[in-house]
Formats: structure tokens, C-alpha cells, sequence
């Protein structure tokens, strides 16, 4: 591959322990296996430092490939995984982790996350407490969870003295989660947003595009710019050189008072993707 851009201009969120996360990161969910080295060395290439795969994504080879590909130091760019429903436990945890960093190629990651909270397998305290494992041994510079709600946040809390450095959760204009997004912050938890454009839905609503043409920008680019505005860490995920450009440069975008007013009224309570109080699938293919 050519040689790396330099990086945008993108803020950091502190995570604690020393550790800081780029604001705004790729997230490869659904990037076919076969094409998430392009993609992860085109996003690199063009200054994202900071991405985001999982065991069940089914891609972290390419992730890997990628990196290895980049020319960039390893400490350059922050790598995030995520533990797969199938592989909950405290045992089956630390197996887990392991495979996932032979799958990457790395000797650690930055921030490795519990995906799925699964109550109706009972084993998230177990795979925390793994994971919390993990951490103390120097093994990984962060820990945190995906979709986890309060209630699954109190039991780890009543468990364990560690707290979640992320949720990363499904959030967009659309829904916003604003009593789990303030329930994370009273705990310190940094919140992160996933499918952050509402898998697109989001984008042809007419205050974003009205907002969007007053700046001379993207909607997509609008709404990333409110999620950094309210200090959420986001991971779109596109697969073209274009868009993962496009979605760059929102780092750069400030929205007025006004406008991110405009944009959090559109709250509809709009979930598109699984209820983390019911999902139960494996994760495993």
C-alpha cells in the first residue's frame, strides 16, 4: 500500500489508566471477510487511527492482514474486539481472547468488550470478571462491554470493582438511549455509539438535510458531528475510499446550539437493531 496520510485532526476521549481512544474510528461490522484488509488499509491510509472488528464479524484476520499491511506502528492505531455470545464464561472468556489476538496477529489490544449481555445464558458476570482478569495481567489496555442496559451494568458493579471503560451501544438522532447515555456517564463509562447514522434512515430526515446544505456538507457528515458534539466515541462503517473520507473529515464540522438542538429532537425511539434485555444468538458461524 502507499504510505500512510497523516492523521485528521481528531480528538481523543480519555478511558482512564492511561489510555485514549480517537473519537471517531471504522467500525467493520458487516465488511465481508474477504474484503476488510482493503478496506481497513484504504481507512488507515486515509488517518483513521482507531477500529473496531469482533469474533463475530467473522473478519478479524483481515483486520489483522491490514495492520500488519499499514506501515504504521502498532501503537498508532487503536484495535478494538469484542467476546461472541458463544464464548461467554470466565474459561471460555480467556480462550476466547486468545484467539482473537492469534486471529489479529497482536500481542494485545486496546480495548476488548463483552458484545452482547445474553441474560438468558446468565455467564456476563463470569466473562467480566475474565476479562477484568485480563486487564490486570497487562494482557489488554482496556476492558468494557456492547449493550449492556443498567440493570446488567449493577450486576457487574455488585461483582467486581472494575468499571467498564465503554458501552458501546446502538445510538442515532433517531434513538438515543438518553437514560442509558446518562446512567453511563453517572458511572464514568464512556459511550459509544454504534450504527450512528440509523443504518441510514437516519440521513433523509429534513432537519438533517436542511442542516446539511447550510454547511455545504453531507447529512452523514452532520450527524457524525452531533455525535462528537455530545462527546460520543463513533465507529461508522462504510467500505468505499470516498465515504470512509467523507466521514473523516466530520471531525471538522461544528454545529451550532441551534442546529444539535434541531438534530436531538428528532428522538423517536427507533431501535434497529437487536434488544440487548432478549438477544441470545450464539454469535458463533
Amino acid at each position: 500500500m502507499s504510505a500512510p496520510h497523516e492523521t485528521r485532526a481528531v480528538r481523543e476521549v480519555d478511558l482512564g489508566g492511561g489510555v485514549s481512544v480517537p473519537q471517531l474510528g471504522l467500525g467493520v461490522f458487516q465488511v465481508p471477510p474477504e474484503e476488510a484488509q482493503r478496506v481497513v488499509e484504504e481507512a488507515l491510509e486515509v488517518g483513521y487511527r482507531h477500529v473496531d472488528t469482533a469474533a463475530a464479524y467473522v473478519n478479524e484476520a483481515g483486520v489483522g492482514a491490514a495492520l500488519r499491511a499499514c506501515g504504521l506502528p502498532r501503537e498508532e492505531v487503536f484495535v478494538t474486539s469484542k467476546l461472541r455470545n458463544g464464548d461467554q464464561g470466565y474459561e471460555q472468556a480467556l480462550r476466547a481472547y486468545d484467539d482473537t489476538l492469534a486471529r489479529l496477529g497482536l500481542d494485545a489490544l486496546d480495548l476488548y468488550l463483552v458484545h452482547w449481555p445474553n441474560p438468558a445464558a446468565g455467564r456476563y458476570v463470569d466473562s467480566w470478571r475474565a476479562l477484568a482478569q485480563l486487564r490486570a495481567q497487562g494482557a489488554v489496555r482496556a476492558v468494557g462491554v456492547s449493550n449492556f442496559l443498567p440493570v446488567h451494568l449493577d450486576d457487574l458493579a455488585a461483582a467486581s470493582d472494575l468499571v467498564p471503560a465503554v458501552n458501546q451501544v446502538e445510538l442515532h438522532p433517531t434513538f438515543q438511549q438518553r437514560e442509558l447515555v446518562e446512567d453511563c456517564r453517572a458511572r464514568g463509562v464512556v459511550v459509544e455509539a454504534y450504527s450512528p447514522l440509523g443504518q441510514g434512515a437516519d440521513l433523509d430526515d429534513p432537519a438533517v438535510t436542511a442542516v446539511a446544505a447550510a454547511h455545504g456538507t453531507t447529512p452523514a457528515q452532520v450527524v457524525l458531528a452531533w455525535h462528537l458534539q455530545r462527546g460520543h466515541v463513533v465507529i461508522p462503517k462504510s467500505s468505499r475510499r470516498a465515504r470512509l473520507e467523507e466521514n473523516l473529515a466530520a471531525a471538522q464540522l461544528e454545529l451550532t446550539a441551534d442546529e444539535l438542538d434541531r438534530i436531538t429532537a428528532l428522538e423517536r425511539g427507533h431501535r434497529t437493531g437487536g434488544d440487548p434485555a432478549t438477544f441470545a444468538l450464539s454469535q458463533i458461524r
